[in-house]
């Protein structure tokens, strides 16, 4: 499971971590069943406190993309449809919320789709 972590932006570490996770399994890297590193291991990977990698882990299984098994480990839960359409939704808001702004900024809808593509 391979990480990556920008340590000079302004987001949380631990909501970095979960958008990585996130994105793993959206791209089909992690799939049903896999086993996640432990707390302590991507911990000790990222040089970073146990308790950030701790508050990530708890917020995947919130939504339901990881499920912990005591003793056994952290896995990537075998409903990921569901963890799938939740980024798709939110990587669409963040769209819409763009084009909002650029329509703010004067930009018609036609303008936008022009540029885009």
């Amino acid at each position: 499971m391979n990480i990556n972590i920008d340590y000079q932006t302004r987001t949380p570490i631990y909501e970095q971590i979960v958008k990585e996770v996130e994105r793993l399994v959206t791209l089909g890297i992690l799939k049903p069943g896999d086993q996640i590193m432990s707390i302590r291991e991507l911990a000790c990977n990222l040089s970073i406190n146990p308790n950030t990698v701790k508050k990530a882990y708890d917020m995947l299984e919130n939504k339901k993309i990881i499920i912990s098994k005591s003793t056994k480990g952290s896995f990537i839960t075998d409903n990921i449809e569901e963890a799938k359409k939740e980024k798709i939704k939110s990587v669409i808001e963040e769209i819409n919320k763009s084009i909002k702004e650029l329509e703010i900024l004067g930009l018609s809808r036609d303008e936008i789709l022009k540029k885009l593509k």
